[in-house]
């Protein structure tokens, strides 16, 4: 690649979806995500350009200049300056013009390289999302209310359980939701670092032509599949814009 920054990596995943309670139902399926930092985003030669973009308007509040701008400010609106700390950031890029991200993260040091806070940006198939701050204790461990409505099967209460360490070699992230009846979700994410080269992301691509559609497309399925079995459906709240990421 024309400059890939010093943590760009591509991760070859399996991500399991687990839901817990009655109905029991549970999927896999493959992809690939981006590990980059946010201030040496990968630049593409311009002939793979289309399977790779990291646009601003994907994340946070869309409208500001760079994602970097946008996970600033939403960090200002909770008294949090990195004081141009380094980021990481773990999502999908733009794939033939269109990405779904369920799940980004954003591992967030201050100036002198410490973690300071974890952002886990969410995104449900209505084309909304949604940020929570987390502290992660020392084993990357953080614990959330739920306040954004994902999976219509699924009321907006109850709190997550997450399990989020900086990816290496490996990446190794857990979600649990748990609510009254005890534990009610769990979606896991395993995959191993590649470098980001260009023969890496042709192979990917290779494998799992428009991941992103594909993800988008197998979460509409399954919640057809629960739609078909009876699962009654929890009626969507009308969303207000977080602080912080404007609307």
């Amino acid at each position: 690649m024309t400059r890939t920054g010093g943590t760009a990596a591509l991760y070859e995943c399996v991500i399991a979806h687990a839901r817990t309670t009655a109905p029991r139902h549970s999927f896999r399926h493959r992809t690939y995500l981006w590990c980059v930092d946010l201030d040496r985003l990968p630049v593409l030669p311009r002939p793979v350009r289309p399977l790779a973009r990291f646009d601003a308007r994907d994340h946070f509040g869309g409208e500001a200049g760079s994602i970097r701008a946008g996970l600033d400010a939403f960090l200002a609106a909770r008294g949090i300056d990195l004081d141009g700390g380094r980021v990481v950031m773990l999502a999908h890029a733009r794939v033939f013009g269109f990405v779904f991200n369920p799940l980004s993260v954003y591992w967030c040091h201050d100036g002198s390289g410490a973690l300071t806070c974890v952002v886990a940006e969410v995104h449900n198939t209505y084309g909304q999302r949604h940020c929570y701050l987390l502290r992660p204790d020392a084993s990357g461990e953080a614990e959330v209310d739920k306040e954004f409505y994902v999976s219509p099967f699924f009321a907006v209460e109850g709190r997550y359980r997450m399990r989020l360490p900086l990816p290496d070699e490996r990446l190794r992230l857990t979600v649990h939701l748990e609510n009254e009846d005890g534990r009610a979700f769990t979606a896991v994410v395993r995959g191993r670092r590649r470098s980001a080269t260009v023969p890496a992301l042709l192979s990917a691509a290779a494998r799992r032509p428009w991941s992103t559609a594909a993800v988008w497309a197998g979460i509409r399925r399954h919640g057809i599949h629960l739609l078909l079995r009876g699962l009654p459906v929890h009626p969507r709240p009308r969303s207000t814009p977080q602080k912080g990421t404007p609307s």
